[in-house]
């Protein structure tokens, strides 16, 4: 064995890498407990004696809480430590898990499931900012490229994972065991990130002023506009009224925008600085994002739920069906990380086309095939799916942040999450939504497999919707790419 001491530069690449794997595996995680969750809402139907406005917000109250604490700790972690918030979400994402594991009821599940967020919210704009500080150039294309293969294994292995823990701890307790992995491999974690987190970084030439107005009027604007979508079950009990909260919502974001400008004018430094979003890269880029995750995420859900309530799988099988999305993602987002310097935003356009096909087929597999044959074919339908969302995810995250300076690297990325838990939120609810509301509105009228081919298709269409609203967008800024480059040939 070589005895061969590490360079200093060589020692370096190697703690930013080992720095980076931690950044990762607790993104992951979190991903992980945003996804599992699917699979466990009939268990914990059945054990807790949940309904549907309880299930609906242990699932979207989870990411309500995520956006709400993502741009203050995000600020926070530009302003002072990085490392420091990353281990304090961390930290309270270890003890809401066991609180969720413990949970004698539906209501202690809800706050564990809400603080659980709000953790994940501290946490991930952290990872974003680390990746940031820690990789430039076509090594943070690359990094970010690996992010993304790890997150798409993540978001399409939840389901199966969540269904074998369900398997091994019985249909009574086996939900529990969705939280009681992270326990361990929480503590593991955050033993790792104390000795390997870098304690030194840049921060914004602007000051160290926390603009706790800013971040109350963001934070508000946010809760208004994902509250009405969180409590949308697609029952008939749903109340009506609580469309007025995007009223609310629009409201608190002009009133963002005007205290923004005028604390800017006072020579203070913002919670975001508005210039951020004139940037058309970061711009366009948030609304792929948005779009995207309405898309899929919801996808995984309405599909869980069909073939869990409307084919009667186990929870395992249904979760299986996600593999091989999972797998094509991996390979795809490793990839796409690698070309995104080359092919830049045609990446993307040609992933969310690969996508859309891909959800098509899926809801031609489960509407038309017979039940024994459709999950098999839903599944190579999702491959190709999951081929396309690597090419989106990660080359999406390069190009909207690569003209964002490092100083708003914590912020601009937590304002990406927002985006993200945001479009899940809407595309959760819409798609949900209508596949129960066919659920209700067709009972006892026909068939009951023929209800649920009505559910999925209409919870697809909203999830097909959605990624077409991405394509558009995508393309938009593609155009807008080439025709800059043009310019800048021509002068």
């Amino acid at each position: 064995m070589s005895n061969r001491r590490l360079s200093a530069d060589e020692a370096s690449d190697h703690t930013r890498w080992q720095a980076f794997a931690i950044c990762v595996g607790v993104a992951s995680l979190t991903i992980l407990d945003l996804a599992k969750i699917n699979v466990g809402l009939p268990p914990i139907e059945e054990a807790l004696g949940a309904g549907p406005t309880e299930l609906q917000i242990i699932v979207a109250g989870y990411a309500l809480a995520f956006g709400l604490a993502l741009v203050p700790s995000g600020r926070f972690g530009d302003l002072h430590s990085r490392k420091a918030m990353f281990v304090v979400g961390l930290s309270l994402f270890t003890v809401a898990s066991l609180m969720c594991a413990l949970a004698p009821n539906v209501t202690v599940l809800i706050v564990g499931r809400i603080v659980q967020g709000i953790a994940a919210g501290v946490q991930m704009p952290q990872v974003l900012g680390l990746i940031q500080q820690l990789f430039v150039g076509a090594e943070r294309g690359r990094a970010f490229g690996l992010f993304g293969a790890v997150i798409g294994i993540s978001t399409a292995f939840a389901p199966t994972l969540g269904g074998f823990l369900i398997g091994v701890g019985g249909q009574e307790d086996g939900w529990r065991w969705l939280f009681w992995m992270n326990i361990p491999l929480g503590i593991a974690a955050l033993l790792f990130a104390i000795k390997l987190l870098p304690s030194i970084q840049a921060h914004d030439e602007a000051g160290k002023e926390l603009d706790l107005v800013g971040i109350l009027l963001l934070g508000l604007a946010t809760f208004s506009l994902m509250l009405p979508f969180v409590l949308t079950t697609g029952a008939p009990s749903d109340d009506p009224r609580r469309w007025f909260w995007l009223a609310g919502s629009v409201v608190a974001l002009a009133a963002f925008v005007l205290w923004e400008r005028a604390f800017l004018a006072r020579g203070k430094s913002p919670v975001l600085h508005v210039k951020l979003l004139r940037l058309a890269s970061y711009r366009n880029g948030l609304m792929i994002a948005t779009a995207w995750f309405a898309g899929i995420p919801a996808m995984f859900l309405i599909a869980t739920l069909f073939l869990q309530t409307g084919l009667g799988l186990e929870p395992v099988y249904a979760g299986m069906v996600s593999i091989l999305f999972a797998l094509a993602s991996a390979v795809t987002a490793w990839i796409g990380g690698n070309l995104v310097e080359r092919h830049g935003r045609r990446l993307v356009v040609a992933g969310i086309v690969a996508a859309l096909a891909g959800l098509v087929l899926v809801l031609l597999a489960g509407v038309a095939l017979p039940p024994e044959q459709a999950p098999w074919f839903m599944a190579l339908a999702m491959a190709l799916a999951g081929a396309g969302g690597g090419f989106v995810i990660s080359p999406n995250q390069t190009l909207t942040l690569q003209d964002v300076s490092l100083g708003q690297a914590g912020v601009a990325g937590s304002l990406t999450q927002v985006a993200q838990r945001v479009g899940t939120a809407i595309g959760v609810a819409g798609a949900s939504a209508m596949f129960f509301s066919t659920i209700y509105r067709e009972a006892g009228e026909e068939s009951r497999l023929t209800v649920y081919h009505d559910a999925l298709r209409n919870g697809m269409l909203v999830c097909i919707g959605v990624l077409v609203v991405a394509l558009v967008v995508s393309l938009v800024d593609l155009r807008r790419r080439v025709v800059a480059a043009e310019t800048d040939e021509a002068a």
